[in-house]
C-alpha cells in the first residue's frame, strides 16, 4: 500500500470514531468533552494553544535532556540557596533580638569601638563591603554600551 492509500484508509469522519468508541457512547464523557471544548474554544480560535503545545514540548526537551549530573547540580544549588536563606534568616532574628534587649541603642562611636575589639564584627563588616562593591562592579558592567562585534 502507498503512503497515500493509507492515509485514506486511516482518516475516517469523526462521527464513525464516536460510533466506533465505546467510551465514547457514556453521556457523562460527551458532557465533560462538550465543556473541555467550550473551555478550550477561545484558545483554538486566537491561536494561543500552540502556545501551550510548545511549552510543553520545551519541558519535554528539558526532561529528556536532564541526566544525573544536571540533577545533582539543580540539587546542589537548591540546598545551597535554602541553607544561605536559613543562615542569613537566622542571622537577622539573632541580631534583632539582640537589639532589641538593649534599653537605648549604642551611640556611633560606641558601636566603632565594639568593632575594634569583636573580631567577628569585623569580619562581618569586611564581608559586606566586599558583597557591596561586587555588586557595585556588577552594576557597573551591566550598563556599559555594548559593542559591536
Amino acid at each position: 500500500m502507498s503512503n497515500t492509500s493509507s492515509a485514506t484508509a486511516e482518516a475516517r469522519p469523526f462521527d464513525e470514531v464516536l460510533k466506533a468508541s465505546p467510551e465514547l457512547q457514556d453521556q457523562a464523557t460527551l458532557d465533560g468533552m462538550s465543556e473541555l471544548i467550550t473551555k478550550v474554544a477561545p484558545l483554538l480560535q486566537g491561536n494561543r494553544l500552540h502556545n501551550i503545545v510548545d511549552l510543553l514540548a520545551a519541558i519535554s526537551d528539558v526532561i529528556e535532556m536532564s541526566d544525573d549530573a544536571m540533577l545533582q547540580k539543580l540539587m546542589a544549588f537548591y540546598e545551597d540557596g535554602v541553607a544561605s536563606v536559613w543562615s542569613v534568616s537566622n542571622a537577622l532574628r539573632y541580631s534583632s533580638a539582640q537589639a532589641a534587649q538593649a534599653d537605648t541603642p549604642p551611640t556611633m562611636w560606641q558601636s566603632i569601638r565594639r568593632l575594634r575589639g569583636d573580631e567577628d564584627a569585623r569580619r562581618g563588616l569586611d564581608m559586606t563591603i566586599r558583597l557591596m562593591s561586587e555588586l557595585g562592579r556588577q552594576s557597573r558592567a551591566a550598563h556599559r554600551p555594548i559593542t559591536e562585534d
